[in-house]
């Protein structure tokens, strides 16, 4: 009887919360003499890690009484002004007062979720769309519906018809989630005119658009996208420290507006009190006074070298996947999604990748579906070319065991 005492105790929810496939896949990336195309780690080698020790001495030496004690719900007031500066390179005009720091952009998109959302309304999403999403949607109860996308992001026609049919069926639409910039897992940027059209799309239907979005700043071009939050100032915006300085600070940042910026904050201190005092305090010396531009800089010319490495593997390796492959060609972010031909499996691929010793992520993990069967995500952001380039090789070995079966 013992024995069944928490299995019997828990709740209904619990089955939702599933171990994520990123994270499944980690022990056998690091296994000895294995290329890693899975993880979406930033690369953090170009950090001025003895400046920011340094630093973070200084906190605690010189700031101690502030940075290591308890701390405003909302965040430190110095650090939402400072991401506010950051968001209107992107057209968001906003004030401090509607940023609620949070532990993580992943924490921003629980406080989201567990505010709007009731035990099986509906959340729309990018097909394909981010792992830890679906994981957060699912485990909160939201039932989560994808919308077709292509080589320029979320189509405006497929969300119409989507968001028509489900009214019509009476369900409850609460929020569109989207990454505008740079798709987990796809790497597609959805373009500006799109961004528009979506923002009118949701604001004449009354549905909320959640704007995640990691990775805007990791572009190869420089081409300025606006924000979908600047074409609707009651989109919520997610932004986040991982990708541009250090994912292990876990600070992040929520933009609403005034009323549900308050409202997320009462949910936030029932859960976590505040975000870390002294992670703060640290992103804030890295954004006031460390020139972390330019370290950002350097950091995406080794990505953009990394993509290309990647992009040209799969041109000209022969046989590095199945004939008939197709994949994305990324301007910036960590990711390139590959689909492979009917009648073929990412599954049965990477069991023999392993072998090989070479690992990427299996599509079916970034559709609450399960769909998504044939389809393969590579991450370029830790790996140098020359590894990328061998792990590639790796993969055309695996690729041809898999087509000899026929």
């Amino acid at each position: 009887m013992r024995q069944n005492l928490f299995a019997d105790n828990y709740a209904d929810r619990a089955a939702g919360f599933r171990p994520s496939p990123v994270r499944s896949v980690w022990d056998v990336s690091t296994a000895p003499g294995m290329i890693s195309l899975a993880g979406g780690n930033p690369d953090l080698r170009g950090l001025p890690l003895g400046q920011l020790g340094a630093a973070a001495g200084r906190l605690v030496a010189e700031q101690g009484l502030d940075s290591l004690q308890y701390g405003a719900g909302a965040g430190l007031q110095e650090l939402r002004v400072a991401v506010t500066e950051l968001m209107a390179e992107a057209g968001i005009d906003a004030d401090a007062e509607d940023v609620l720091i949070t532990p993580g952009s992943q924490m921003g998109l629980e406080l989201v979720t567990a505010m709007f959302c009731n035990p099986g309304d509906i959340i729309l999403a990018e097909a394909p769309t981010y792992v830890g999403a679906i994981s957060t949607f699912v485990g909160l109860e939201a039932e989560v519906m994808h919308v077709d996308c292509d080589d320029d992001g979320l189509i405006p026609e497929v969300l119409e018809a989507r968001i028509e049919r489900l009214r019509g069926e009476g369900r409850a639409i609460k929020f569109l989630y989207t990454i505008p910039n740079f798709n987990n897992p796809s790497g597609v940027r959805l373009t500006a005119e799109r961004r528009e059209r979506i923002a009118r799309i949701c604001s004449d239907a009354g549905i909320i658009i959640v704007e995640d979005d990691p990775y805007g700043l990791i572009s190869f071009d420089e081409q300025a996208v606006p924000a979908i939050r600047s074409f609707d100032e009651n989109v919520i915006y997610l932004g986040s420290m991982s990708k541009i300085f250090s994912p292990g600070i876990r600070v992040g940042w929520v933009v609403a507006p005034a009323e549900v910026r308050a409202r997320l904050q009462l949910l936030s201190e029932a859960m976590v009190i505040h975000p870390s005092v002294l992670s703060q305090y640290l992103a804030l010396e890295y954004l006031t006074k460390f020139d972390w531009r330019a370290t950002l800089g350097r950091s995406i010319e080794r990505y953009r070298e990394r993509a290309d490495a990647l992009l040209n593997a799969l041109e000209t390796i022969d046989g590095v996947l199945p004939k008939g492959s197709s994949w994305t060609t990324p301007r910036g972010g960590f990711f390139v999604w590959a689909t492979l031909p009917e009648g073929y499996s990412a599954d049965d691929l990477f069991a023999l990748a392993v072998e090989e010793k070479v690992v990427f992520i299996s599509g079916s993990a970034f559709f609450a579906d399960g769909s998504g069967e044939r389809n393969l995500r590579f991450s370029f952001s830790l790996e140098s070319p020359e590894n990328i380039r061998e792990g590639m090789e790796r993969l055309a070995r695996a690729s041809r065991r898999l087509t000899s079966r026929g």
